[in-house]
């Protein structure tokens, strides 16, 4: 899309609030719904964001035994990252390991080791830390006293070599894996659990045949979103210890004494003062586990929802009085600078963890940032509401707010399920209100200067629209039928609606053909052409292609009609072809028509004027886009 707009999103990422956090210990409040291992009250462990409420999957936590302090307790995903790798290295009764590195993970590896009867021989360039790991059984070599530390391991494993190493340490040198190599027996194990240059001598590995892993955090789950996010665990029988177990075992070797955490505290921190306990990690080199407390009185507050950014605010009549729900790329980098522009009321800003609605809303000038999506449809400030979520809530987000009597703006598609159109439609008639969803190709610049030609021409025209998407990732949300609905409902919707604006007639038939459309190929939706047939006569193709180059126009859009051609190549450079009258017309930047569509929609409200696209267009358009889905979907049964 060019450097401007590459420039622009990289700002915004490196904008974006990160929510600081690695381990907490709270009291369970709520429970939602199908959630049965928990209870209100249960003292349980999480790897969520530092807050005083979270909210965090259920296979993301584990009850607390009574035996465990709090204290304890906040170890545990730390620990689970040690266990992990100890796993992998798969010791057993007698054999003898090493970990490099001492630091936080490294302790506590030392201790399950030495709870699993291995020798383990540990190094660090603190005496400190070497001092600590002592403590718990461990022989030691400080690595700043200039001790050959390979010779002193093959010592150690009485000259044959140690059996395993379980790396913990963290830095750019790859010397911790040389060593490793260097001090291991033959076909011994050597398990990566820190961060370490990779440089590696293939000699060394090839002549002991040595196995080298690298740990993946808290173990099997981590980063499977079918897992951590929606729920789905693993069979005990084929996957004995997944991430919740993995915090369950840490929690059972505290309570047996097994893990002792009370001698890695360094620091304590009142939440209040978290600034000085991330100063205090960076600055102070011997610090280990470093704990942030809560007020006593947060266990008894009801939770809030919603955040102050602004003072009390009087407003207008007559203008939008806006909620945002949705604080992702689309919401700031797109929506907010329009709202901003178009001098909307700002209301509520809701996202679902909070941080990013609270960071944009305060860029912006929302009076509240939220978590609370009902709330919004209770408040009688808040008369127009705009969706940017993920795809399965726009439809069920945009049906309460349009019984809520709000004005509604959706970002594309209306719905992934068909049945909500049809809700949508009723739920429509009688409300006095303006719905709309965000198809932006319509009001882009050259788009317009397209619809002034064609509308000269009285005769069917033929269309042919290819979007050159390219790839994205095989577990991209958007994938996800249930959650993204697939690209082609997400994002060639456009065209469908385009191609409607353009034709300025109704759409009478869909026929639609996938690439790799046999029993045994399920691809993803994402090679498709799609036919469309309109009332007048005219013809009109889509193809949406994500296996096309990039030196290809991303989004080409040509009209064969009146004996001439119209090519509108990326939304910056229209041509005529033999076309009357008309040669070219281009833009420096591209504009798709994002700032016109939003700006057109609260200009309507503020005009008290129809919706600047039609409701049965909108509805029309959706139901073609599933119906063309609905037929990719069955070349493949």
């Amino acid at each position: 899309d060019g450097l401007i707009a590459t420039v622009d999103a990289v700002r915004s990422k490196l904008d974006q609030p990160l929510a600081l956090g690695y381990s907490n210990v709270g009291v369970v409040s709520v429970v939602g719904d199908g959630v049965s291992a928990f209870n209100a009250g249960d003292r349980v462990v999480s790897n969520g964001p530092h807050a005083e409420w979270v909210v965090v999957p259920r296979l993301l936590a584990a009850r607390i035994p009574d035996a465990v302090s709090d204290e304890a307790a906040a170890f545990t995903v730390v620990g689970a990252i040690g266990l992990q790798g100890v796993r992998l290295a798969q010791p057993t009764i007698g054999e003898r390991i090493a970990v490099i590195g001492l630091g936080l993970i490294g302790l506590i590896a030392v201790q399950i080791l030495r709870s699993n009867g291995c020798a383990v021989l540990g190094m660090d360039f603190d005496e400190g830390r070497c001092a600590l790991a002592r403590i718990w059984g461990a022989e030691t070599v400080c690595l700043g006293q200039g001790v050959d530390h390979v010779d002193h391991a093959l010592r150690f494993s009485r000259g044959i070599g140690v059996d395993a190493v379980v790396i913990t340490a963290s830095t750019k040198s790859s010397d911790p894996v040389r060593q490793a190599a260097q001090m291991s027996r033959k076909r011994g194990r050597i398990v990566l659990v820190g961060v370490t240059g990779l440089d590696l001598s293939r000699n060394e590995f090839y002549e002991k045949e040595l196995t080298f892993q690298v740990s993946c955090s808290y173990g099997p789950g981590r980063y499977d979103t079918t897992y951590e996010d929606e729920g789905r665990d693993y069979p005990l029988a084929f996957v004995r210890w997944t991430e919740q177990r993995n915090f369950e075992a840490v929690l059972d070797l505290m309570a047996d004494g097994r893990i002792d955490v009370a001698p890695l505290i360094s620091n304590r921190f009142p939440i209040e003062d978290g600034t000085s306990a991330y100063k205090a990690l960076v600055e102070d080199r011997a610090s280990l586990g470093t704990l942030l407390t809560y007020p006593k009185e947060y266990a008894a507050r009801e939770t809030d929802h919603k955040v102050r950014l602004a003072p009390v605010r009087q407003y207008r009549s007559g203008v939008p009085v806006c909620a945002l729900i949705g604080a992702g790329n689309y919401a700031s980098r797109t929506m907010v600078p329009v709202l901003k522009g178009a001098n909307a009321q700002l209301r509520t800003i809701v996202s679902s963890g909070g941080v990013s609605a609270a960071h944009h809303g305060l860029k912006a000038g929302f009076e509240f940032a939220s978590t609370d999506f009902k709330a919004v449809l209770s408040d009688d400030a808040i008369n127009t509401v705009l969706v940017a979520t993920r795809h399965d809530m726009h439809a069920r987000m945009a049906l309460s707010a349009i019984e809520a009597g709000k004005n509604v703006f959706v970002e594309k598609p209306l719905t992934i399920h068909e049945s909500d159109i049809d809700a949508i439609a009723e739920a429509a008639k009688s409300a006095d209100i303006r719905i709309m969803v965000g198809f932006n190709r319509r009001f882009a610049p050259l788009t317009i200067e397209m619809k002034r030609l064609l509308d000269q021409v009285a005769q069917p025209k033929c269309f042919i629209m290819t979007m050159n998407a390219g790839e994205i990732p095989a577990d991209s949300w958007l994938h996800d039928v249930e959650i993204g609905g697939g690209r082609i409902i997400g994002e060639a919707c456009h065209y469908v609606d385009l191609m409607r604006h353009l034709a300025g007639s109704p759409i009478v038939s869909v026929q639609a053909r996938r690439i790799g459309a046999m029993p045994a190929i399920a691809t993803p939706e994402d090679k498709a052409a799609i036919m469309l047939g309109f009332g007048d006569g005219s013809l009109g193709t889509i193809h949406y292609f994500a296996n096309g180059g990039r030196k290809f126009p991303k989004e080409r859009i040509e009209v064969f009609a009146a004996n001439g051609v119209l090519q509108l190549d990326n939304f910056r450079k229209l041509t005529g072809y033999g076309w009357s009258g008309f040669k070219s017309k281009g833009s420096i930047r591209q504009d798709k028509g994002h700032a016109a569509c939003l700006t057109a929609f609260l200009g309507s409200i503020a005009a008290g004027a129809p919706a600047p696209i039609p409701l049965d267009q909108i509805l029309e358009v959706s139901r073609v886009t599933l119906e063309a889905v609905r037929q990719l979907r069955e070349q493949i049964r």
